[in-house]
């Protein structure tokens, strides 16, 4: 009877330590799977505040991933990245400075200088948005189209650098109107280095009106007098995509995909973006 209870006590105490190394093992996996990713995203300064959003709405999906997001032209930010800055992903206002970074992407095609910088299989065009012509709530001037911005009304107009994306937009919209010399030779014209300085210089008045997105105005709350059609500007189209420097590309790849998801969607929606086509 003492061996056989012995045994029975052995085979327990065996039982119990197999446990044990499972549970062991269930808490190393667990701990794996929540261990602490941060993910820095660069991103056009027109998505501030609908990315901020976002950021906070993904910490339900993903608590142990902190979002560190840099907003500023996407020109400076594709400086940043070639000049080796931590970049996670990246989402510009415009192909060019994507293309830019894209091995996929030929000389003809923007990448000029045969950079190599993006995932190219996780690009994806994430948004859509419109450039529009907003004005001060007084609007003084009495500006009503981009027309009349080649009239004696315009004093002064704001529009981003030609290497901001906005900038690069409004000066397609000015030399389709004919008007970007007269404009540039009558000093009529000042810049901002972002869309959210062209947008401070509208709300403060210091401008007759400034060539922006209509999801900055929004957000600012501008009046609006005119937006630019296919016959004046280009489709403004977000691409974004992951870095290959990433050192976390799965969780990289899975914000991306949440930036894609009806939930990040509404939230872009709701000052005026729209899903790339």
């Amino acid at each position: 009877m003492k061996k056989t209870i012995a045994f029975l006590l052995a085979v327990m105490m065996l039982f119990a330590l197999a446990a044990c190394g499972n549970d062991k093992a269930q808490a190393e996996v667990e701990a794996a799977e929540a261990e602490e990713i941060t993910l820095y995203v660069f991103a056009a300064a027109s998505m501030t505040e609908t990315l901020d959003q976002i950021i906070e709405l993904y910490k339900a999906e993903a608590p142990n991933v902190t979002i560190v997001p840099t907003y500023d032209s996407s020109g400076t930010l594709k400086t940043q990245i070639e000049e080796g800055a931590e970049c996670d992903l990246f989402i510009s206002a415009a192909q060019k400075q994507m293309n830019q970074l894209d091995a996929a992407v030929d000389a003809e095609g923007g990448n000029t200088d045969g950079l190599d910088f993006v995932l190219s299989d996780s690009r994806v065009n994430l948004l859509e948005n419109k450039v529009v012509l907003a004005v001060p709530d007084e609007n003084k001037a009495n500006i009503q189209s981009f027309e009349d911005l080649g009239t004696d009304k315009l004093t002064l107009l704001c529009i981003g650098n030609e290497d901001v994306p906005v900038g690069a937009y409004s000066e397609e919209i000015l030399t389709t109107l004919g008007i970007l010399d007269t404009l540039k030779a009558s000093n009529k014209l000042t810049y901002g280095s972002n869309v959210k300085e062209v947008t401070t210089q509208v709300k403060e008045g210091t401008v007759d009106a400034g060539i922006i997105y209509a999801t900055d105005a929004f957000s600012a709350d501008l009046t609006v007098v005119a937006q630019a059609d296919s016959a004046l500007c280009r489709q403004v189209i977000y691409p974004a995509a992951v870095m290959k420097n990433t050192q976390h590309e799965e969780a990289a790849r899975d914000f991306l995909a949440f930036l894609q998801s009806d939930a990040a969607m509404q939230v872009f929606q709701s000052v005026g973006f729209a899903p790339a086509p």
